[in-house]
């Protein structure tokens, strides 16, 4: 179990399957896995649904931000670029399969190394997400990274790739816990995990289409 694949989402780290065990019952398996992700998708679906229409309503950005906060942030983002979130939801699926049938098939061969490289990526946009929100509160923003410049559209880049990537961890970790025998429940938590990196990704595909859209 302690040999289980290195992934950087804070959900699906080799911590989440220690003592856990070897299923003495029922085991782990993918097939379950995907059916709990969808169950998992359908809810925020659903929740991302309402906060929309709740947005909708009242046009006013703090009605939604105690809410779910995916679906009050797209529909602010859709009032300024109408059909972004369409477009977002759409890349991030796409982005979802091609990876997946490129693990699959071995296109992407998950080393240590590459483990290591995508692990150290997503802890520096973490540190630096969490620097620019500290120096805001004194009035310092990255404004050439933020902006929908050069800069600011390559710095974007950046960050979809890394967060695709983590789908492939995330992929060869789940993997990796059904081979271990994993109990049955840490299907739900695997799930979890994996949705995580989905909402982020699809966060960054956002902010990256606002960039090029404002461009135009």
């Amino acid at each position: 179990m302690a040999q289980l694949m290195r992934t950087s989402n804070p959900a699906l780290n080799e911590q989440a399957f220690q003592g856990a065990g070897v299923a003495t019952g029922e085991a782990m398996t993918l097939q379950g896995t995907v059916n709990k992700t969808g169950v998992l998708l359908l809810c925020a679906i659903a929740t991302a649904a309402y906060t929309w229409n709740v947005f909708n309503r009242t046009q006013q950005p703090d009605s939604v931000m105690g809410l779910a906060i995916v679906g009050g942030i797209s529909a602010m983002f859709e009032m300024r670029f109408h059909g972004i979130a369409i477009q977002a939801v759409s890349l991030t699926f796409g982005t979802l399969v091609v990876l997946l049938l490129a693990y699959r098939s071995g296109l992407i061969p998950v080393t240590q190394k590459f483990k290591m490289g995508v692990v150290a990526a997503t802890g520096g946009i973490a540190l630096f997400y969490l620097l620019s929100i500290v120096l805001g509160f004194f009035g310092i923003h990255f404004t050439t990274i933020n902006g929908s410049g050069p800069i600011g559209i390559g710095f974007s880049v950046v960050v979809v790739i890394v967060a695709s990537l983590n789908l492939v961890l995330d992929f060869d970790f789940i993997e990796s816990g059904v081979r271990a025998g994993a109990p049955k429940y840490m299907e739900w938590y695997a799930a979890f995990g994996l949705m995580v990196t989905l909402i982020w990704l699809y966060f960054e595909i956002l902010r990256l289409l606002s960039k090029l859209r404002s461009r135009n």
